[in-house]
Protein backbone atom coordinates (compact mmCIF):
# COMPACT_ATOMS: atom_id res chain seq x y z
CA UNK A 1 0.00 0.00 0.00
CA UNK A 2 1.03 3.48 -1.10
CA UNK A 3 1.86 5.42 2.16
CA UNK A 4 1.43 9.73 2.18
CA UNK A 5 3.43 11.22 4.29
CA UNK A 6 3.24 14.25 5.99
CA UNK A 7 6.35 16.15 6.80
CA UNK A 8 6.21 18.83 9.78
CA UNK A 9 8.64 21.14 9.66
CA UNK A 10 8.72 23.61 11.99
CA UNK A 11 12.10 24.70 11.49
CA UNK A 12 14.71 24.37 8.65
CA UNK A 13 17.58 22.26 9.65
CA UNK A 14 15.21 19.09 9.18
CA UNK A 15 15.82 20.15 5.99
CA UNK A 16 19.23 19.12 6.66
CA UNK A 17 18.56 15.80 8.50
CA UNK A 18 15.99 14.49 6.70
CA UNK A 19 15.97 15.64 3.31
CA UNK A 20 19.57 15.81 2.28
CA UNK A 21 19.55 12.21 3.71
CA UNK A 22 18.17 9.06 1.97
CA UNK A 23 15.17 8.73 5.08
CA UNK A 24 12.19 9.89 2.30
CA UNK A 25 13.80 8.99 -0.81
CA UNK A 26 11.20 7.04 -2.25
CA UNK A 27 9.27 6.42 -5.06
CA UNK A 28 6.75 4.03 -3.76
CA UNK A 29 5.32 6.90 -1.40
CA UNK A 30 3.78 10.11 -1.55
CA UNK A 31 5.61 13.14 0.42
CA UNK A 32 4.33 16.29 1.55
CA UNK A 33 6.43 19.24 2.94
CA UNK A 34 4.07 20.92 5.72
CA UNK A 35 6.03 24.23 6.94
CA UNK A 36 6.02 27.67 7.75
CA UNK A 37 8.76 29.03 4.82
CA UNK A 38 7.88 31.79 2.26
CA UNK A 39 6.95 30.44 -1.31
CA UNK A 40 11.30 31.40 -2.49
CA UNK A 41 12.39 28.91 0.13
CA UNK A 42 9.88 26.38 -0.90
CA UNK A 43 10.64 26.99 -4.65
CA UNK A 44 14.60 26.62 -3.67
CA UNK A 45 13.43 23.51 -1.54
CA UNK A 46 11.38 21.37 -4.70
CA UNK A 47 14.23 22.31 -7.18
CA UNK A 48 17.26 20.83 -4.26
CA UNK A 49 15.27 17.88 -3.26
CA UNK A 50 12.60 15.22 -4.22
CA UNK A 51 9.82 17.35 -2.75
CA UNK A 52 7.27 18.27 -4.98
CA UNK A 53 4.02 18.90 -3.05
CA UNK A 54 3.52 21.08 -0.31
CA UNK A 55 1.57 22.89 2.06
CA UNK A 56 1.32 25.30 4.85
CA UNK A 57 0.85 25.41 8.52
CA UNK A 58 -1.71 27.70 9.32
CA UNK A 59 -0.78 30.42 11.06
CA UNK A 60 -0.66 29.64 14.78
CA UNK A 61 -2.00 32.11 17.81
CA UNK A 62 -1.54 30.50 21.02
CA UNK A 63 -4.31 31.20 23.59
CA UNK A 64 -3.57 32.20 27.03
CA UNK A 65 -4.78 28.85 28.58
CA UNK A 66 -2.77 26.84 26.36
CA UNK A 67 0.23 28.68 26.95
CA UNK A 68 -0.09 28.84 30.65
CA UNK A 69 -0.55 24.97 30.74
CA UNK A 70 2.71 24.53 28.66
CA UNK A 71 4.66 26.99 30.52
CA UNK A 72 3.57 25.39 33.82
CA UNK A 73 4.34 22.04 33.02
CA UNK A 74 7.71 22.82 31.90
CA UNK A 75 8.56 24.69 34.91
CA UNK A 76 7.15 22.21 37.12
CA UNK A 77 9.20 19.10 34.61
CA UNK A 78 12.24 21.22 34.82
CA UNK A 79 12.01 21.31 38.81
CA UNK A 80 11.42 17.63 39.13
CA UNK A 81 13.82 16.77 36.59
CA UNK A 82 16.80 18.97 38.56
CA UNK A 83 15.50 17.17 41.54
CA UNK A 84 15.43 13.77 39.68
CA UNK A 85 19.28 14.12 38.63
CA UNK A 86 20.27 16.71 41.80
CA UNK A 87 21.56 19.15 38.82
CA UNK A 88 20.37 22.49 39.62
CA UNK A 89 21.46 23.78 36.52
CA UNK A 90 18.58 22.31 34.78
CA UNK A 91 16.75 25.50 36.20
CA UNK A 92 18.36 27.96 33.97
CA UNK A 93 16.57 26.94 31.27
CA UNK A 94 13.54 28.59 32.77
CA UNK A 95 14.12 31.90 31.52
CA UNK A 96 12.82 35.33 33.57
CA UNK A 97 14.21 37.87 31.99
CA UNK A 98 10.86 38.85 30.51
CA UNK A 99 10.67 42.44 29.32
CA UNK A 100 7.36 44.06 29.31
CA UNK A 101 4.88 44.08 32.17
CA UNK A 102 2.35 42.02 30.97
CA UNK A 103 4.61 39.09 30.48
CA UNK A 104 6.31 39.72 33.71
CA UNK A 105 3.00 39.40 35.76
CA UNK A 106 2.20 35.96 33.17
CA UNK A 107 5.29 34.65 34.56
CA UNK A 108 4.82 35.35 37.90
CA UNK A 109 1.64 33.56 37.75
CA UNK A 110 3.18 30.69 36.20
CA UNK A 111 5.99 31.03 39.46
CA UNK A 112 3.32 30.72 42.49
CA UNK A 113 0.80 28.19 40.22
CA UNK A 114 4.03 25.94 40.27
CA UNK A 115 4.52 26.10 43.90
CA UNK A 116 1.76 23.48 44.34
CA UNK A 117 3.12 21.22 41.87
CA UNK A 118 5.24 18.51 44.07
CA UNK A 119 4.68 15.33 42.19
CA UNK A 120 4.84 13.52 39.31
CA UNK A 121 0.88 12.76 39.38
CA UNK A 122 0.15 16.56 39.27
CA UNK A 123 2.19 16.75 36.11
CA UNK A 124 0.66 13.94 34.62
CA UNK A 125 -2.90 15.90 35.19
CA UNK A 126 -1.80 18.93 33.67
CA UNK A 127 -0.44 17.72 30.77
CA UNK A 128 -4.21 15.84 29.98
CA UNK A 129 -5.34 18.72 30.88
CA UNK A 130 -3.00 20.62 28.18
CA UNK A 131 -4.43 17.95 25.53
CA UNK A 132 -8.40 18.83 26.64
CA UNK A 133 -7.23 22.75 26.37
CA UNK A 134 -5.62 22.09 22.73
CA UNK A 135 -9.02 20.53 21.71
CA UNK A 136 -11.26 23.17 22.67
CA UNK A 137 -9.50 26.26 20.24
CA UNK A 138 -10.62 26.96 16.56
CA UNK A 139 -6.87 26.51 15.89
CA UNK A 140 -7.27 22.87 16.35
CA UNK A 141 -10.61 22.32 14.23
CA UNK A 142 -8.40 24.40 11.54
CA UNK A 143 -5.66 21.65 11.60
CA UNK A 144 -8.09 18.90 12.04
CA UNK A 145 -9.80 20.33 8.57
CA UNK A 146 -6.28 20.72 6.90
CA UNK A 147 -5.63 17.19 7.65
CA UNK A 148 -8.59 15.75 6.47
CA UNK A 149 -8.21 17.39 2.76
CA UNK A 150 -4.53 16.06 2.96
CA UNK A 151 -5.57 12.63 3.77
CA UNK A 152 -2.28 11.50 5.27
CA UNK A 153 -1.53 8.23 6.42
CA UNK A 154 1.76 8.93 8.46
CA UNK A 155 2.81 12.32 10.23
CA UNK A 156 6.17 12.94 10.46
CA UNK A 157 8.20 15.85 12.86
CA UNK A 158 11.69 16.77 12.53
CA UNK A 159 11.58 18.63 16.04
CA UNK A 160 9.45 18.06 19.10
CA UNK A 161 9.02 21.17 20.89
CA UNK A 162 7.61 23.63 17.63
CA UNK A 163 4.91 25.17 19.64
CA UNK A 164 1.59 24.13 17.16
CA UNK A 165 3.15 20.81 17.12
CA UNK A 166 1.19 19.95 20.00
CA UNK A 167 -2.27 20.75 18.50
CA UNK A 168 -1.22 19.18 15.26
CA UNK A 169 -0.37 16.10 16.50
CA UNK A 170 -3.53 16.13 18.53
CA UNK A 171 -5.69 16.75 15.75
CA UNK A 172 -3.76 13.67 13.86
CA UNK A 173 -3.87 11.18 16.54
CA UNK A 174 -8.20 11.87 16.77
CA UNK A 175 -8.28 11.47 13.38
CA UNK A 176 -6.29 7.88 13.75
CA UNK A 177 -3.31 9.30 11.89
CA UNK A 178 0.14 7.62 12.39
CA UNK A 179 2.19 9.70 14.50
CA UNK A 180 5.95 10.04 14.58
CA UNK A 181 8.67 12.59 15.89
CA UNK A 182 12.39 12.37 16.50
CA UNK A 183 14.39 14.01 19.58
CA UNK A 184 15.78 17.00 17.63
CA UNK A 185 19.50 17.45 19.85
CA UNK A 186 21.10 15.64 22.61
CA UNK A 187 20.11 18.15 25.24
CA UNK A 188 16.88 18.76 24.32
CA UNK A 189 14.84 16.24 26.71
CA UNK A 190 15.67 17.65 30.32
CA UNK A 191 14.61 20.74 29.35
CA UNK A 192 10.89 19.74 29.34
CA UNK A 193 9.54 20.94 26.02
CA UNK A 194 8.49 17.41 24.68
CA UNK A 195 4.96 19.26 24.14
CA UNK A 196 3.35 16.98 21.56
CA UNK A 197 2.34 13.36 22.00
CA UNK A 198 3.27 10.75 19.45
CA UNK A 199 3.10 7.12 18.31
CA UNK A 200 6.30 6.74 18.32
CA UNK A 201 9.46 8.77 19.20
CA UNK A 202 13.00 8.13 17.71
CA UNK A 203 15.72 8.46 19.68
CA UNK A 204 19.70 8.60 19.07
CA UNK A 205 20.66 5.84 21.11
CA UNK A 206 20.28 3.92 24.06
CA UNK A 207 21.33 6.85 26.34
CA UNK A 208 18.68 8.58 25.10
CA UNK A 209 15.59 5.88 25.24
CA UNK A 210 17.17 6.08 28.92
CA UNK A 211 16.47 9.74 29.62
CA UNK A 212 13.00 9.39 27.94
CA UNK A 213 12.09 6.45 30.56
CA UNK A 214 13.44 8.81 33.20
CA UNK A 215 11.89 12.16 32.51
CA UNK A 216 8.83 10.71 30.54
CA UNK A 217 7.94 7.43 32.44
CA UNK A 218 3.82 7.73 31.13
CA UNK A 219 5.21 7.19 27.55
CA UNK A 220 5.65 3.39 26.68
CA UNK A 221 8.93 1.85 26.01
CA UNK A 222 7.97 0.38 22.84
CA UNK A 223 6.80 3.90 21.29
CA UNK A 224 10.71 4.69 21.72
CA UNK A 225 12.92 3.76 19.47
CA UNK A 226 16.88 3.66 18.61
CA UNK A 227 17.55 4.79 15.26
CA UNK A 228 20.65 7.14 15.33
CA UNK A 229 20.36 10.32 14.02
CA UNK A 230 20.85 11.09 10.34
CA UNK A 231 22.92 14.28 10.29
CA UNK A 232 26.24 11.91 10.90
CA UNK A 233 25.54 9.86 7.85
CA UNK A 234 27.13 12.73 5.52
CA UNK A 235 30.64 11.61 6.83
CA UNK A 236 30.29 8.26 5.73
CA UNK A 237 30.24 9.14 2.17
CA UNK A 238 33.58 10.08 0.31
CA UNK A 239 31.57 12.72 -2.50
CA UNK A 240 31.19 14.79 0.57
CA UNK A 241 34.94 15.84 0.96
CA UNK A 242 35.62 18.66 -1.29
CA UNK A 243 38.77 18.13 -3.13
CA UNK A 244 42.00 19.41 -1.09
CA UNK A 245 43.32 21.48 -3.49
CA UNK A 246 39.72 23.17 -4.15
CA UNK A 247 39.20 23.53 -0.09
CA UNK A 248 42.66 25.14 0.86
CA UNK A 249 41.91 28.05 -2.32
CA UNK A 250 38.69 28.43 -1.65
CA UNK A 251 39.17 29.34 2.16
CA UNK A 252 42.41 30.69 1.43
CA UNK A 253 44.13 28.69 3.38
CA UNK A 254 48.42 27.53 3.47
CA UNK A 255 48.84 24.52 2.49
CA UNK A 256 51.57 24.13 4.50
CA UNK A 257 50.58 24.72 8.15
CA UNK A 258 47.55 22.97 10.62
CA UNK A 259 44.48 23.89 10.55
CA UNK A 260 42.33 25.09 14.28
CA UNK A 261 38.99 25.02 13.41
CA UNK A 262 37.18 27.72 15.94
CA UNK A 263 33.41 26.80 15.77
CA UNK A 264 31.38 29.78 17.13
CA UNK A 265 28.19 29.04 19.27
CA UNK A 266 24.71 31.14 19.27
CA UNK A 267 24.97 34.44 21.09
CA UNK A 268 22.92 33.23 24.49
CA UNK A 269 25.27 29.88 24.71
CA UNK A 270 28.53 31.87 24.38
CA UNK A 271 28.63 35.42 24.80
CA UNK A 272 32.39 35.95 24.97
CA UNK A 273 33.18 33.51 21.81
CA UNK A 274 34.77 36.61 19.98
CA UNK A 275 37.43 37.39 23.06
CA UNK A 276 38.06 33.21 23.06
CA UNK A 277 39.15 33.31 19.48
CA UNK A 278 40.68 36.65 20.28
CA UNK A 279 42.61 34.77 22.87
CA UNK A 280 43.51 32.09 20.61
CA UNK A 281 44.93 34.45 18.21
CA UNK A 282 47.38 36.47 20.77
CA UNK A 283 48.81 32.74 22.57
CA UNK A 284 49.55 31.35 18.51
CA UNK A 285 51.20 34.55 17.89
CA UNK A 286 53.18 34.52 21.40
CA UNK A 287 54.52 31.53 21.30
CA UNK A 288 55.19 31.85 17.47
CA UNK A 289 53.09 28.81 16.71
CA UNK A 290 51.69 31.27 13.63
CA UNK A 291 54.45 30.14 11.54
CA UNK A 292 52.63 26.19 12.51
CA UNK A 293 49.36 26.97 12.71
CA UNK A 294 46.10 29.12 10.99
CA UNK A 295 42.31 29.36 12.15
CA UNK A 296 39.60 28.35 10.10
CA UNK A 297 36.54 30.32 11.79
CA UNK A 298 33.17 28.78 10.91
CA UNK A 299 30.53 30.90 13.09
CA UNK A 300 27.11 29.42 14.21
CA UNK A 301 24.42 29.11 11.40
CA UNK A 302 22.50 31.66 12.82
CA UNK A 303 24.55 34.11 14.47
CA UNK A 304 24.35 36.92 11.90
CA UNK A 305 25.86 39.73 14.62
CA UNK A 306 28.77 40.75 13.44
CA UNK A 307 30.49 40.06 16.58
CA UNK A 308 33.31 38.57 15.45
CA UNK A 309 33.95 41.35 12.45
CA UNK A 310 36.66 43.25 14.92
CA UNK A 311 39.07 40.44 15.89
CA UNK A 312 39.00 38.73 12.32
CA UNK A 313 39.77 42.00 10.57
CA UNK A 314 42.44 42.56 12.73
CA UNK A 315 44.03 39.31 12.31
CA UNK A 316 43.54 38.64 8.59
CA UNK A 317 46.67 36.65 8.16
CA UNK A 318 46.07 34.53 10.85
CA UNK A 319 41.97 33.84 10.84
CA UNK A 320 40.35 32.62 7.66
CA UNK A 321 36.24 32.51 7.18
CA UNK A 322 34.22 29.79 5.99
CA UNK A 323 31.17 30.98 6.54
CA UNK A 324 28.07 28.55 6.82
CA UNK A 325 26.29 27.94 3.70
CA UNK A 326 22.79 28.56 4.57
CA UNK A 327 19.73 30.44 3.35
CA UNK A 328 19.65 33.01 5.12
CA UNK A 329 16.42 35.80 3.85
CA UNK A 330 17.08 39.64 5.79
CA UNK A 331 14.16 39.86 8.11
CA UNK A 332 12.69 36.62 7.74
CA UNK A 333 11.86 34.50 10.97
CA UNK A 334 14.55 32.11 12.42
CA UNK A 335 12.54 29.03 12.23
CA UNK A 336 12.93 29.38 8.09
CA UNK A 337 16.81 29.49 7.84
CA UNK A 338 17.92 26.19 6.30
CA UNK A 339 21.11 24.91 4.95
CA UNK A 340 22.02 24.60 1.65
CA UNK A 341 23.30 21.08 0.43
CA UNK A 342 26.57 22.60 0.19
CA UNK A 343 27.12 23.28 3.45
CA UNK A 344 27.20 19.57 3.81
CA UNK A 345 30.36 19.18 2.09
CA UNK A 346 32.02 22.33 3.35
CA UNK A 347 31.28 21.19 7.26
CA UNK A 348 32.61 17.12 6.42
CA UNK A 349 35.84 19.16 4.80
CA UNK A 350 36.25 20.98 7.99
CA UNK A 351 36.43 18.17 10.04
CA UNK A 352 38.36 16.21 7.81
CA UNK A 353 41.05 18.78 6.98
CA UNK A 354 41.06 20.73 10.18
CA UNK A 355 43.43 19.21 12.78
CA UNK A 356 41.95 20.21 16.22
CA UNK A 357 38.00 21.62 17.02
CA UNK A 358 37.93 24.86 19.45
CA UNK A 359 34.39 25.55 21.24
CA UNK A 360 32.38 26.03 23.77
CA UNK A 361 30.81 22.70 24.78
CA UNK A 362 29.71 22.37 20.87
CA UNK A 363 28.12 19.00 19.36
CA UNK A 364 31.04 19.73 16.55
CA UNK A 365 33.05 17.91 19.20
CA UNK A 366 31.21 14.92 17.55
CA UNK A 367 31.83 15.90 13.98
CA UNK A 368 35.03 16.19 14.15
CA UNK A 369 35.30 12.35 16.45
CA UNK A 370 33.87 10.93 13.13
CA UNK A 371 37.25 11.71 11.61
CA UNK A 372 39.01 11.02 15.12
CA UNK A 373 39.60 14.52 15.34
CA UNK A 374 40.50 16.48 18.49
CA UNK A 375 38.01 18.87 20.17
CA UNK A 376 39.11 21.45 22.53
CA UNK A 377 36.46 22.40 25.48
CA UNK A 378 37.10 26.21 26.23
CA UNK A 379 36.54 26.05 29.79
CA UNK A 380 37.54 29.67 31.79
CA UNK A 381 35.74 33.08 32.06
CA UNK A 382 36.64 35.94 30.50
CA UNK A 383 37.76 38.90 33.08
CA UNK A 384 35.04 41.44 31.10
CA UNK A 385 32.03 39.08 30.51
CA UNK A 386 29.80 41.21 27.86
CA UNK A 387 27.48 39.03 30.37
CA UNK A 388 27.43 39.23 34.20
CA UNK A 389 25.53 36.44 34.98
CA UNK A 390 26.76 34.27 32.34
CA UNK A 391 29.45 31.75 33.05
CA UNK A 392 31.62 28.96 31.19
CA UNK A 393 31.35 26.84 34.40
CA UNK A 394 27.52 26.27 34.40
CA UNK A 395 27.80 25.17 30.29
CA UNK A 396 29.59 21.86 31.74
CA UNK A 397 27.18 21.41 34.30
CA UNK A 398 24.54 20.69 31.86
CA UNK A 399 23.06 17.38 31.83
CA UNK A 400 23.87 16.34 28.76
CA UNK A 401 27.79 16.61 29.56
CA UNK A 402 26.95 13.73 32.54
CA UNK A 403 27.09 11.68 30.02
CA UNK A 404 30.77 11.92 29.20
CA UNK A 405 32.40 8.36 30.62
CA UNK A 406 35.51 9.89 30.78
CA UNK A 407 37.11 13.67 30.93
CA UNK A 408 39.50 12.82 28.44
CA UNK A 409 37.03 12.59 25.76
CA UNK A 410 38.34 15.90 24.69
CA UNK A 411 40.70 18.40 26.04
CA UNK A 412 40.16 20.94 28.31
CA UNK A 413 41.41 24.60 27.75
CA UNK A 414 41.10 26.09 31.36
CA UNK A 415 43.09 28.78 31.56
CA UNK A 416 44.59 31.29 29.13
CA UNK A 417 48.47 30.25 28.31
CA UNK A 418 47.56 26.80 27.80
CA UNK A 419 47.40 26.18 24.07
CA UNK A 420 51.11 25.45 23.34
CA UNK A 421 50.68 22.31 25.68
CA UNK A 422 46.97 21.65 24.27
CA UNK A 423 48.13 21.24 20.81
CA UNK A 424 50.97 18.75 22.06
CA UNK A 425 49.17 16.70 24.62
CA UNK A 426 48.27 13.53 22.88
CA UNK A 427 44.15 12.80 21.93
CA UNK A 428 42.66 10.38 23.90
CA UNK A 429 40.42 8.86 21.11
CA UNK A 430 39.60 5.28 22.92
CA UNK A 431 37.78 8.08 25.71
CA UNK A 432 36.22 10.12 22.81
CA UNK A 433 34.73 6.87 20.72
CA UNK A 434 32.92 5.93 23.94
CA UNK A 435 31.22 8.91 24.50
CA UNK A 436 30.54 9.02 20.63
CA UNK A 437 29.21 5.77 20.76
CA UNK A 438 27.28 6.32 23.85
CA UNK A 439 25.78 9.64 22.33
CA UNK A 440 25.20 8.78 18.46
CA UNK A 441 24.92 5.36 18.44
CA UNK A 442 27.78 4.80 15.86
CA UNK A 443 26.86 0.92 15.61
CA UNK A 444 23.57 2.16 13.45
CA UNK A 445 25.71 1.78 10.86
CA UNK A 446 22.82 3.20 8.50
CA UNK A 447 20.33 5.83 10.42
CA UNK A 448 18.37 5.99 7.25
CA UNK A 449 17.53 2.40 6.83
CA UNK A 450 17.01 2.50 10.54
CA UNK A 451 14.68 5.00 10.24
CA UNK A 452 12.70 3.98 7.26
CA UNK A 453 12.15 0.47 8.90
CA UNK A 454 10.99 2.39 11.59
CA UNK A 455 8.55 4.05 10.49
CA UNK A 456 7.78 0.37 8.09
CA UNK A 457 8.22 2.25 4.66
Amino acid sequence: MKNKILLLFPDGVGIRNYLYSDVFETKNDEVVLFHNFDDTTIKKITEITSIKESSKIPKYNETVKEKFFRELICLSRLKSNAKLTKNKSILTNWKTNHKNLKNKLFYKLVEFSAKFISTYNQIESLEKRFQKELRKTDYYKEIKSVLENIKPTLLFCSHQRGLQCATIFAAANDLKIKTTTVIYSWDNLPKARLALRADKYLVWSDNMKEEMKMYYPEINQNKVIVTGTPQFECYDKKENCIPKEQFYKEYDLDVSKKIICFSGDDVLTSPDDPKYLNDLVVELIENKLDNDYQILFRRCPVDISGRYEEVVKKYPKLIKEAPPIWNFEKGSSWTTIYPLREDIKLLVSTAFYCDVVVNVGSTMAFDFAMFQKPCIFINYDQKVKENPNWSVKTIYQFQHFKSMPNKDAVLWWNEKGMITELLKQSFNTQAMNHWKERILSTSQKNTSTAIRKSLNL
